[in-house]
């Protein structure tokens, strides 16, 4: 394995870096956030038609740049360190690639380019906020959590082919095929303003259930975010909701007999979206936790230089040890957090790069990568967060200091993605170190390790 990263990827994050250092200053963020798209619109469409930022991942036939995973995490870093707010995270490391994983050759030429363009935006709508959980980052994601049994969650039922009555609702008159969508689902990135929605739902009732992915096309006019029904879609009705960290837009979509498109060809298997949406947990874990540790790595800088500055009892309180200590203790996480994100990135792409840049095929990362990188990512921010907030002094504790920018984002995080010790429990499992039912020989019925029993060494 080579560690060392390429001239193209030093040069993505340099480009990047430049950029976010003249437009996202932590002023430029909270105006930002407070447009009713709740980003930069300008900036999106600057940092997608001049680097390309939405389609790095995305293979150069859909307009894509063709690199990988790696590519992606280091611009995620970039956009962390400046706490940028931005639909890169929902579009490029949720919605496109399960487009690129599971539908036709059709829906890929008519929506991967204008993704990879900027043009368009995406998000993953998720019932329940479990999106970690459908993602496989807290536990399986074969069971009912898209809305299992008869109700709950999104129910999709098919449309009534072209020319079918359906006098039960709308008189006899002929309706277009397809399917509909009913249900709700809260904590959706950016899904306020996404134009693609790709959304989970439950489907063939209790006999058949299954979860499969829908296609939305939720039109936002440039980035409107009003509360209230979607351009030209029947039935959607989108709100913003209120978030403790206002730089990670979320929204409650409310679909009421929608129109939508499955993603893909027939009807689809579960097995197919449960592992596409299992891969895409791991590109997504790594670049959330890049972007966690860009975000933990500028707050501990401005800490670091707020304490050589700051003076107390007549001499900077960084040259005092019990200070350095606490600072060091939070660099070494911090560099232990990167290194796992980094290698989680690489894992997210199969390892060595294919011919021509291209990620490694899907599911070939290591079992339990991304969801352990993302806990110490996630652990990792939020030490750096309230150190840099108790290290700050008064100031630090005025909720309008910049401080409290990386500790909302560390909190959110993990309140939408975690808590840690889950992500850490699904590695663990993955990994196969906690094997379930193990028995000691002998056949007592007792797991190995019980209570008052010795477990059997292996040499």
């Amino acid at each position: 394995m080579d560690a060392a990263f390429t001239e193209e990827q030093h040069e993505i994050r340099r480009t990047l870096r430049e950029l976010l250092l003249k437009r996202c200053g932590p002023d430029e963020v909270k105006a930002a956030v407070r447009t009713p798209a709740g980003y930069d619109t300008q900036l999106w469409q600057q940092l997608a038609g001049r680097l390309g930022l939405p389609g790095l991942a995305l293979p150069t036939a859909y307009g894509g740049v063709g690199c990988g995973p790696t590519e992606l995490a280091l611009a995620c870093e970039e956009t962390g360190r400046a706490v940028l707010p931005s639909p890169l995270i929902a579009t490029a490391a949720l919605a496109a690639p399960l487009v690129l994983a599971l539908g036709s050759e059709r829906q890929r030429t008519a929506l991967l380019p204008a993704l990879a363009a900027g043009e368009l935006t995406a998000t993953l709508a998720v019932p329940g906020g479990r999106l970690a959980t459908a993602l496989a980052l807290t536990g399986p994601n074969d069971g009912g959590w898209a809305g299992g049994g008869r109700a709950g969650g999104i129910q999709a039922r098919r449309a009534p082919q072209e020319g079918e009555a359906v006098p039960s609702k709308n008189g006899g008159r002929p309706t277009g095929g397809g399917w509909r969508l009913y249900g709700e689902a809260g904590q959706v990135l950016n899904g306020h303003t996404a134009e693609v929605l790709v959304v989970a739902a439950h489907t063939g009732g209790f006999a058949h259930s299954r979860t499969l992915l829908f296609l939305v096309r939720a039109a936002a006019g440039g980035g409107e975010a009003r509360s209230g029904a979607a351009a030209g879609v029947p039935g959607l009705l989108r709100t913003r909701q209120t978030a403790l960290d206002e730089t990670r837009p979320l929204a409650r979509l409310e679909l009421r007999d929608v129109p939508a498109e499955l993603l893909g060809e027939g009807d689809g298997g579960e097995a197919a979206v449960t592992g596409a949406l299992a891969a895409t947990g791991v590109t997504a874990a790594a670049a959330l936790a890049a972007e966690a540790v860009g975000a933990a790595d500028r707050a501990l800088a401005r800490t670091v230089a707020h304490v050589q500055q700051r003076e107390q009892f007549g001499r900077p309180i960084g040259s005092f040890q019990a200070v350095q200590h606490r600072l060091a203790d939070l660099y070494v996480r911090l560099q232990a957090a990167r290194s796992a994100a980094y290698y989680a990135a690489w894992s997210a792409g199969g390892g060595p790069s294919a011919p021509g840049g291209a990620a490694g095929p899907c599911g070939a990362a290591e079992p339990g990568v991304g969801a352990l990188a993302l806990a110490q990512a996630l652990e990792s921010l939020r030490a750096v967060a309230a150190e840099a907030v108790q290290l700050h002094g008064g100031i630090g504790f005025t909720w309008e200091h910049e401080a409290h920018l990386y500790f909302k984002r560390a909190a959110c995080d993990e309140l939408l993605l975690g808590p840690v010790h889950r992500l850490r429990a699904r590695a663990a499992e993955e990994a196969g170190l906690f094997p379930d039912g193990a028995e000691e020989p002998g056949g007592s019925g007792e797991p190995a390790g019980a209570p008052g029993r010795a477990a059997p060494v292996e040499v």
